[in-house]
């Protein structure tokens, strides 16, 4: 039963039967859904979860998370200064008031819609998509809204500029922009199904690529600007068969009827070149089509009986980006034979995040003020439980601009940081640019992460970001030599870079290093600076 029933929830039948799993009432907390879905789920297996993160843990952990960067050592103090019950929602709140969370939200989606690594393109055109993610999440744009101004973007329109550039970068390579959509926006990578049908999973048919195909049969390059044709069909040869013509066929396995599924007559084919003809000779869009199946796409993605990709998608992702797991992996992967951890709970946020308008804020805020997001990483127990459970918190690896800008921040003076609030939000988005150029430096995390050998090497050998990192006003070096005492020196190090107090074997060993080189105590300053850096601790979000 539960198997067929994941079928249909697979194929988006899911808000029809909601009612049928149980689910808990809309009117719970996100954060109340996750724990109560996972915690359940820890009972019957007996597994005791890990403790609680400490808060200078949760502290750093929040910051990278939203604002993209680590904390200060003034943020650091105040935190651990506050003994409000609340003061965790309190800094998530402020955390996403700030204008880094936009800027390291489009960073992060810019990276999972297929441009790798994050950071803006180069060229004289800058980077289009990058900058329309920055202005929607600064103004919370809902994600239906991002979907539909991407799939549909107003070329005229100044305020969704950039929104057209996923499209125009695919345009030429219709397989390619199947794939790309299907799995950026409802988690499903159907290029398996371009050749053959899937052997394992039987709804993913040839049938069903060139049926998504079909929605962007009819888009084309015209003079630089999306154009889109009245006509237009997806013919292929089956694995076994002859040449077909491909439905138009969503991934539900809705099949629509559109019109214009035939070879156009010769007039009908002229007045259609004259449209397309008209925008090229005024350097502009062309007009659009008497039908569009793109916007058909829309409507049908996001119509209540058939939303179930689409909700379930982005519920996932943004699970796996704050749990460091996904409720389905692979991500691209969500379809019958490959089940949820948690159906339940995958569900419930699926159907929470549609009924409250794709409110990506919401449900971000939701997942890190749940008691799962803000376990400990350590897990003090024997055998490591599966990370299906959620029950101890997950290392990850830190995105190209995470890691530049924590750099630029730890290696600054953090004295001279200013006190008010929104200046330190100027100097630190200062920082965080100044860093940039590191980024280029650092792979994009997948998984399976680990640090390689261009990365060891590069911290081994660099010494010109050794230099820029450690040396001249306003680092954390100079600051350094302003202290007389090494266990201060020492301790004050390991807040800056690490984000905690250190220990007292951890204190004591840099002690007594810098001891061993008073010939050269500013090398000295800069080995102990570079040693923490360099370390796993600072490498990760954990």
């Amino acid at each position: 039963m539960i198997r067929n029933l994941t079928a249909l929830v697979v194929l988006g039948i899911a808000t029809s039967i909601a009612s049928a799993q149980g689910l808990l009432p809309a009117d719970r907390s996100i954060e109340q859904a996750i724990d109560h879905y996972i915690d359940t789920a820890l009972k019957e297996n007996k597994i005791a979860a890990a403790r609680a993160a400490e808060d200078a843990a949760l502290l750093r952990r929040l910051t990278l998370d939203l604002n993209g960067r680590i904390p200060t050592l003034g943020e650091l103090q105040e935190y651990l200064a506050d003994n409000a019950p609340e003061k965790k929602a309190k800094l998530i709140d402020r955390l996403m008031a700030s204008p880094a969370y936009a800027r390291h939200n489009a960073q992060t989606f810019y990276a999972f819609m297929q441009y790798s690594d994050g950071r803006p393109r180069k060229g004289d055109k800058g980077n289009p998509l990058y900058d329309y993610l920055l202005r929607s999440f600064g103004e919370n744009h809902t994600w239906d809204r991002v979907f539909k101004e991407m799939m549909l973007p107003d070329e005229k329109d100044a305020k969704t500029q950039g929104a057209n550039d996923f499209l125009k970068t695919r345009v030429k390579d219709l397989n390619r922009l199947t794939i790309d959509v299907s799995t950026t926006f409802f988690g499903v990578n159907v290029s398996c199904a371009q050749c053959h049908d899937h052997p394992h999973v039987h709804q993913w048919t040839q049938d069903q690529f060139y049926g998504m195909k079909s929605f962007f049969a009819r888009t084309v390059d015209s003079g630089g600007f999306l154009g889109e044709r009245d006509f237009g069909v997806v013919k292929y040869i089956p694995n076994k068969g002859t040449e077909k013509v491909s439905p138009v066929l969503f991934l539900s396995g809705k099949k629509l009827d559109p019109p214009g599924m035939k070879e156009p007559t010769g007039e009908e084919r002229k007045k259609e070149q004259i449209r397309l003809d008209l925008g090229k000779k005024a350097k502009a869009p062309p007009a659009p089509p008497s039908y569009s199946l793109r916007a058909k796409l829309v409507e049908t993605a996001l119509a209540p009986d058939q939303r179930g990709f689409f909700a379930r998608n982005i519920a996932n992702r943004l699970v796996h980006r704050f749990l460091g797991r996904g409720l389905v992996m692979p991500l691209d992967q969500v379809h019958s034979e490959n089940l949820a951890s948690h159906p339940d709970l995958l569900e419930w946020l699926a159907r929470d995040v549609a009924e409250h308008g794709y409110d990506l804020r919401r449900l971000t805020r939701g997942i890190v003020l749940s008691n799962a997001y803000a376990r400990s990483s350590r897990w003090e127990g024997e055998k490591h439980p599966d990370p299906r459970h959620f029950a101890v918190a997950m290392v990850r690896a830190l995105a190209p601009m995470q890691m530049a800008a924590s750099l630029k921040i730890a290696t600054s003076d953090p004295l001279a940081l200013p006190a008010d609030r929104n200046k330190l939000e100027e100097r630190l988005e200062a920082l965080e640019k100044t860093g940039a150029g590191l980024a280029i430096y650092f792979a994009q995390p997948n998984d399976n992460f680990q640090v390689g050998v261009a990365e060891a090497m590069l911290f081994a050998n660099n010494d010109p970001l050794q230099r820029s990192l450690l040396e001249g006003a306003g680092t954390l070096t100079e600051r350094l030599k302003q202290e007389a005492d090494p266990t201060k020196r020492a301790e004050l190090a390991i807040r800056a870079v690490l984000n905690r107090a250190g220990r007292t074997d951890e204190v004591q060993t840099l002690v007594n290093y810098m001891q061993r080189r008073q010939d050269r105590p500013d090398v000295a300053n800069q080995q102990v600076i570079w040693a923490l850096l360099t370390s796993a601790e600072f490498r990760f979000n954990h």
